[in-house]
């Protein structure tokens, strides 16, 4: 009898990795499902033991994750787009495409088509690859036939928001590659240059001027004492991360960032970014009002605006407008409520979230140029000023000794 491996999650949702013994893939599918296992992966290991005595080698594990969902769903949609039916076009990628994870999904998704489920249960069941709000969009979009311009519209804002987290990204990489050049260069100084330094210093006799002690002092604090203050910071960098896990951790900690001159204004613009994105999105592909607030507030990142949003949709499910209860979480910014108000009162709620989207896309990518010229100038500032010191501290030491040679 094939034995199979499989990988899912149980009532608890504890990952549970084991293997089983069915007459067929769809037969270990069953047993599982009566387990109460929320299937992610399965795979044969191996054919009948009659068939080849050897032991069966085990199968290759896909561990299939989020970066999975952008390339399935944009595969999907060319084949929906030439006329193909969603199961035909998943069974196909199924067989046709190349990458390992992606053919493993798109098999299961056709083992689950080809027992009659549809494509958004299907998918439910691969719950780390796509997230909820991209199940109701599928739900939505086979209700209302309309599964390939939902598929355009949420491959859109899924390429969105990859291209934002490109962007940051790259603006990260000069500051980070500055601090590297520069923490290279002092630790070439600790355990290069000094000790040469130091010991033709004191084999001059001279007295090193003041800059020059206090360049030492500090070179040999470090060298006694760094890997002290090295632990030390990583043993309360730990314990911040573990407590800002923590939901009042958390919350206390996104409030403190809310406060910082730059940094505030960046996290409001990423919320609002978010709120417009995401609600767009929803209400465009026919997700009810209710149930599209409840997955915004999923997509906010800050625990401080998640909260109050979740007030506000509480206020809207009362009857009170979206704008109205918006402004009262002081949360969002004047102008973003205008339009939205607008929006409700011309009835064009859409349209004003995609103009409000399109125009904090613009107000982000302003705000990252900015943090890359203010992070930049200022790791440049501070390799100059450790650069300069050191050179002086050398140069000046040199002309002391030089000097007291000639006064000799």
């Amino acid at each position: 009898m094939p034995r199979f491996t499989y990988r899912a999650r149980d009532r608890a949702g504890q990952r549970v990795s084991d293997a089983l013994d069915a007459p067929s893939r769809k037969d270990a599918l069953r047993l599982l499902a009566a387990r109460g296992l929320q299937v992610e992966a399965v795979e044969e290991a191996g054919g009948p033991a009659s068939r080849d005595p050897r032991p069966a080698a085990a199968a290759t594990v896909v561990v299939l994750t989020r970066k999975h969902r952008l390339p399935f769903l944009e595969a999907l949609h060319d084949l929906l787009t030439s006329g193909m039916s969603a199961g035909e076009a998943v069974r196909l990628l199924s067989v046709r495409i190349k990458d390992p994870g992606l053919r493993a999904l798109s098999g299961g998704l056709w083992e689950r088509l080809s027992e009659g489920a549809p494509l958004s249960r299907a998918m439910a069941d691969y719950p780390a690859v796509f997230d909820p709000s991209t199940l109701s969009l599928f739900q939505a979009g086979e209700a209302t036939g309309s599964l390939t311009d939902t598929l355009e519209r949420l491959i859109a804002h899924l390429n969105e928001q990859r291209d934002l987290r490109t962007q940051l990204l790259t603006a990260l990489a000069y500051p980070l590659l500055l601090i590297f050049v520069a923490g290279a260069l002092v630790l070439f100084f600790l355990f290069f240059l000094l000790p040469r330094l130091q010991a033709l210093f004191d084999s001059l006799h001279g007295e090193l001027p003041l800059s020059t002690r206090l360049l030492v002092g500090c070179a040999n604090f470090s060298l006694h004492y760094g890997l002290l203050l090295v632990g030390a910071a990583v043993l309360g960098g730990v314990s911040a991360w573990r407590w800002r896990q923590t939901e009042a951790g958390r919350i206390t900690s996104d409030a403190w960032l809310l406060r910082l001159p730059l940094l505030g204004p960046f996290l409001v613009a990423q919320t609002v970014l978010a709120f417009s994105q995401t609600l767009g999105v929803l209400l465009a592909n026919g997700i009810t009002a209710v149930e599209a607030l409840r997955m915004t507030e999923r997509q906010i990142g800050n625990r401080v605006h998640r909260q109050a949003f979740h007030e506000a949709t509480d206020r809207v499910l009362e009857g009170e407008a979206l704008s109205s209860s918006l402004t009262r979480t002081g949360c969002f910014p004047d102008l973003v409520i205008d339009r939205l108000t607008v929006g409700e009162n011309t009835g064009n709620v859409v349209p004003s979230l995609h103009e409000i989207a399109r125009n904090y896309r613009r107000v982000i990518s302003g705000q990252l140029n900015l943090f890359v010229k203010v992070i930049a100038t200022v790791v440049l500032l501070a390799v100059f000023v450790v650069v300069g010191f050191i050179a002086f501290a050398i140069v000046s030491a040199v002309f002391q000794v030089s000097s007291s040679f000639r006064m000799a």
